[in-house]
């Protein structure tokens, strides 16, 4: 079969993909991106459930590039966002570059002739000089390992795998989990549902979501002075960015507000001294993601729907079977557990300079330079890397800054004359040992298990500092940091 070459591969048309390919537009470079599904979009185009929407502002959950864009409401939904995002990739000529239904199975690099090839599940070949993944954190659905599942009578399926139609009207259903989708796709269901049980086995921090739609004022004061969208994009990453001291333990009163915020939605919307006392967490606010909504207690409190803290002994084929060996009928399973998001690259198998394998070199947990780059991997760069997500502000804006990065990378080596980039072994490792001490003091780290940890319980996915301290980190690539190998 023939092999297709290009100068640079990017794997995956989300806002990673999509955003780099328009600085490759721009510079008229030889790139590729190869998406496994029919359209662009990534998560934004796969999570379809009932309410699905952003917890960040849309003016700065969108490019800065593309910062004109007439959102029409402050908090953008799955649909907006998904047109968005297709918007973009046609504005910027991206999509000319897509390869369509083209899921990577396999990426292994060749030394001896520095190269990249990657085959995909259709079989085709590809090959590249560099190599880019934006596969993202959040892609992969998190299944729980529930005994018993596979005899189930009804319908089960995952947030992020919503049918349509989804057939749930009068139906009893059972919610399984208690996250950032439940909070969401939970109110919309409620009212068409007989019954709604949702399983919860930690609660969750729910604050209130300051979210309206833009008017014909204020829509049309964005159209015609664009600096008032500047500045309104600089307000909201202001009041964002404010957040970093508290989720660092430097300014606990932070913190504090934003539990007084929580605890006062919690006692004006549930008035059931019993349930309220169900629905405090267990641990420091922050320590797991906080939530916004305004509809998730008043959901709570419907005559049709209880919250359920026992443990889950297994799946039967009526319902749930708990510990305390009642049994919970339903119709319908729904799955709000979340994304395998530590497994980063999986399940493509990536194969660096002499046959080093990407899973075993991170058996112990993710890690790259910057979140980045790997030692052992030459050429290859990710968007959303290893310790790049964050608890307080627009993933957008650290993605702008990886960018930068690989463009520097890219000119580089297309451009400069240097064969490979490789990060050097001592440059990984100390930017990694810096990075884990800072995390050892967030809230993250205070004793509750969240997606942010592996198994070994090591953070693999937030970054612990201001988000213009990463900008700065990663203006420029330092040729220091890394060997580049003679021809």
């Amino acid at each position: 079969m023939a092999v297709t070459c290009h100068d640079i591969i990017i794997i995956g048309a989300g806002f990673g993909g999509i955003g780099l390919g328009r600085h490759l537009s721009a510079a008229d470079r030889d790139y590729l991106i190869l998406e496994q599904a029919a359209e662009v979009g990534g998560v934004w185009r796969d999570n379809r459930y009932p309410g699905a929407a952003c917890d960040v502002p849309s003016h700065l959950y969108s490019f800065s590039f593309a910062a004109d864009y007439p959102w029409q409401r402050r908090f953008g939904t799955q649909a907006e966002i998904f047109a968005y995002l297709k918007h973009c990739s046609d504005r910027f000529s991206v999509t000319p570059h897509v390869r369509f239904r083209q899921r990577v199975l396999r990426a292994a690099y060749e030394p001896l002739r520095r190269r990249w090839q990657l085959t995909t599940a259709t079989g085709e070949v590809f090959e590249c000089r560099i190599l880019v993944t934006a596969t993202g954190q959040l892609s992969r659905p998190a299944l729980p390992g529930l005994p018993g599942l596979e005899t189930f009578a009804g319908q089960a399926f995952h947030s992020a795998n919503w049918p349509v139609p989804d057939q749930l009207d009068g139906r009893r259903v059972i919610v399984i989990g208690t996250g950032a989708s439940a909070i969401q796709f939970v109110p919309e269901i409620a009212p068409r549902v007989s019954e709604l049980t949702v399983m919860q086995r930690s609660a969750p921090f729910v604050i209130s979501k300051p979210d309206w739609r833009y008017g014909p004022i204020r829509q049309w004061l964005f159209r015609h002075f664009p600096w008032l969208v500047t500045l309104h994009r600089a307000w909201i990453y202001t009041l964002f960015e404010h957040r970093v001291p508290g989720f660092r333990g430097a300014a606990p009163w932070i913190m504090k507000l934003l539990e007084w915020n929580f605890r006062r939605q919690l006692r004006r919307q549930v008035p059931d001294p019993s349930l309220r006392q169900k629905l405090l967490p267990d641990y420091p606010m922050g320590c797991k993601r906080i939530l916004l909504s305004d509809d998730w207690y008043p959901t709570l409190v419907r005559d049709n729907v209880r919250v359920e803290t026992t443990a889950i002994r297994a799946v039967e084929a009526e319902g749930l079977r708990l510990e305390d060996n009642r049994l919970l009928p339903a119709d319908t399973l729904i799955f709000g557990t979340g994304f395998r998001a530590t497994d980063f690259l999986s399940p493509i198998q990536v194969l660096g300079r002499d046959g080093l394998c990407l899973d075993d070199f991170w058996r112990q947990g993710a890690r790259a330079h910057l979140g980045i780059t790997v030692s052992g991997f030459p050429n290859l760069f990710m968007l959303y890397g290893p310790n790049t997500n964050l608890g307080h502000n627009s993933i957008i804006y650290m993605l702008e800054s990886q960018f930068n990065y690989i463009l520097d990378a890219i000119r580089l080596v297309l451009d400069e004359g240097v064969p490979v980039l490789e990060v050097k072994p001592v440059a990984e490792q100390r930017y990694n040992e810096s990075l884990q001490a800072s995390l050892a003091g967030t809230v993250w780290q205070q004793g509750c298990h969240s997606w942010y940890l592996n198994e070994q319980g090591i953070n693999t996915n937030n970054w612990p500092d201001f988000t213009f301290v990463y900008r700065h980190r990663t203006r420029h690539l330092r040729l220091d940091d890394y060997d580049c190998h003679p021809t």
